[in-house]
């Protein structure tokens, strides 16, 4: 079974094949990071931030800081996405591009890449709305695309463990492995694996937040609200855009 939006079937798992729309997100990532740190300058940079970083009391309390902060009233808006599009380092972004080459690639394959650009924007969404919910009086601007990546996380949790799924696919299940129907998000959840993989994320994401900042494991105070937000985005908004279910049914 073929996925007739997502362009020829693969040949090789991707890890070593990424699918185009993930090559297009890491060169996107990559080539802002560099022109904000080899090309800008100090004060042009922080002008980047505060434009497209998420930033809770731009929305809450505008006038937080004594002045307008730029990007006006668009700025409340585009900066639930563009967030995601900035790194705080080339760890981070390094961090967050092997993370969406393992979780984004196999959602990717099954969507294509107009559904996968829709469900990656959903998840950023979502992170940067469970964070303002928790953080509203925070004026630490939010940068990274964790939250759409963690949507990305859970929807590869809904297919890739199932019986037929991809990592069969790994013991020779074969392409179509990633266009095999999931299983139903109850059947899901019953899983070993997929509960393993549920623990053991929700388990980094609360070390991270209590100690990231403190550990040196990251840069800075994870937003792992924001992680959250996206993580539960992607796992109810999957079978609204899977196309494997949608044929099925």
């Amino acid at each position: 079974m073929t996925n007739p939006e997502s362009g020829d079937t693969p040949q090789s798992q991707p890890i070593f094949n990424l699918p185009g729309v993930v090559l297009l997100l890491l060169g996107a990532f990559a080539a802002v990071h560099a022109v904000r740190m080899w090309v800008l300058g100090e004060d042009a940079n922080v002008e980047i931030l505060l434009l497209f970083s998420f930033i809770p009391v731009r929305i809450t309390d505008p006038g937080y800081f004594g002045a307008p902060i730029p990007g006006g009233t668009a700025a409340q808006i585009w900066s639930f996405v563009t967030y995601a599009f900035l790194h705080a380092d080339w760890s981070h972004l390094i961090f967050n591009g092997l993370w969406l080459a393992a979780f984004g690639s196999p959602v990717a394959i099954r969507f294509g890449a107009s559904r996968f650009l829709v469900y990656s924007l959903a998840g950023a969404v979502g992170g940067a709305f469970l964070h303002l919910a928790v953080h509203p009086s925070s004026a630490v601007p939010m940068v990274g695309a964790s939250a759409a990546i963690s949507a990305h996380m859970a929807g590869a949790a809904r297919f890739v463990f199932s019986a037929g799924g991809p990592i069969a696919g790994f013991r020779g299940g074969g392409p179509a492995a990633y266009h095999h129907p999931a299983p139903p998000l109850a059947a899901a959840i019953r899983n070993r694996s997929v509960l393993s993989f549920l623990g053991v994320w929700f388990g980094l994401n609360l070390l991270f937040g209590l100690f990231g900042g403190a550990t040196g494991l990251a840069s800075g105070a994870i937003a792992w609200e924001a992680h959250i937000g996206g993580f539960l985005v992607g796992l109810l908004l999957f079978p609204l855009l899977d196309p494997v279910s949608n044929r099925r049914d």
